[in-house]
């Protein structure tokens, strides 16, 4: 009997992953993974003493062990200090998806296998498949508003074949049903938001204890000053709010385009199609990495820019080992440096890189 430790998160989706394995007749166990101390940032509103409170309570409701896995050093130095350092270096960090590949998937799921445990589980929307040749591919959950292929897309195989996703094949009211039907503690619990550590606090206050404010100026694309700036990590592509530079007398909002570090310039323009640096049909990848096997040819591809966007056709052709050129049928709007490319083949993800 195959022996599976499953991430109890605290909420509605890890506890019916729970749920649904055990009903197989898996021998199951449920773990908390710690991934930050309130102490180190004492603004910041984690509910983590909440979620460990769930969690309990839904390994006690099912009848199963429990622990809590303390991986908060490994957090600081996997994804605190890689958040941190990118936005230093004017680029935009995705912790939620370096956070799967080197904590869930990575430091944890290798410390279930240490401690005897066949697999891990987690409640990712996301479905998993074997092949022939016994490699594994993730294709996106069934539910697709709830997909979370996305922020798997860094994932090795070796990873992916250590792991289960027992609600990708549900639809989230189905979760909730099952929650419900069988009286799991946290049933009606929302869902969580942005990062855990930060709860409610703003990405900006969390980043003034580590980054010293640097003022610049804001200007437009032909370099005339429109203000001044704080510091530019407090900035992302795309971003419209709290800028510092009022609407024109047409009402049309400024929207940032570029961080340009080497002049400590925040470079802004009106939000129209047309704008200098605000779309782009061809973008640079690096750190590529595939969850089956690579893609070696050029090709014609779907990708998602973000999460919850949708598919993008692109014509994708390799330039080195782990390095490619993207050209999209449609012209994207606000990609930012440093931000994530998912790619696919239809329904089945084939890995992702960072936009250059």
């Amino acid at each position: 009997m195959r022996k599976i430790l499953v991430a109890l998160s605290g909420g509605v989706d890890s506890a019916v992953a729970a749920l649904l394995l055990k009903e197989q007749g898996y021998d199951i166990s449920g773990a908390y993974i710690r991934t930050w101390m309130n102490e180190e940032m004492p603004l910041a509103d984690c509910p983590a003493q909440q979620d460990i409170e769930d969690s309990r309570a839904v390994a006690e409701h099912l009848g199963i062990d429990y622990e809590i896995v303390n991986l908060v050093n490994e957090y600081r130095e996997h994804v605190v200090n890689y958040l941190v350092e990118g936005y230093k270096e004017g680029i935009t960090p995705n912790p939620d998806i370096m956070c799967n590949r080197e904590m869930k998937f990575g430091i944890f799921q290798n410390y279930a296998l240490k401690n005897g445990f066949d697999t891990i589980a987690t409640g990712h929307y996301v479905r998993s498949t074997k092949n022939p040749d016994h490699s594994y591919d993730l294709l996106e959950g069934l539910d697709k508003n709830k997909d979370q292929t996305y922020f798997l897309a860094l994932l090795h195989q070796s990873q992916i074949a250590r792991a289960l996703f027992p609600v990708g094949e549900l639809q989230k009211p189905e979760v909730r049903e099952l929650a419900k039907r069988h009286n799991l503690p946290n049933a009606s619990k929302k869902d969580s938001q942005g990062i855990c550590f930060l709860g409610d606090m703003n990405i900006n206050r969390f980043l003034e204890h580590y980054i010293e404010d640097k003022p610049g100026n804001i200007v437009n694309s032909e370099g005339k000053v429109l203000g001044r700036h704080r510091g530019l990590h407090r900035y992302t592509t795309g971003q419209r709010r709290g800028i510092g530079v009022p609407s024109n007398t047409d009402n049309e909002a400024y929207v940032v385009t570029k961080l340009d570090m080497e002049r400590n310039e925040l470079v802004v323009a009106f939000d129209r199609p047309d704008s200098p640096g605000l779309y782009t049909s061809e973008v640079e990848l690096y750190g590529l990495s595939f969850t089956n096997r690579p893609v070696t040819e050029a090709c014609e591809l779907l990708a998602k820019p973000r999460y919850r966007d949708p598919s993008q056709e692109i014509h994708y052709t390799p330039t080195g080992s782990n390095t490619a050129k993207v050209t999209f049928a449609e012209p994207q709007r606000a990609l930012s440096s440093g931000q994530v490319l998912a790619l696919y083949d239809g329904e089945k993800l084939l890995g992702g890189g960072f936009y250059r």
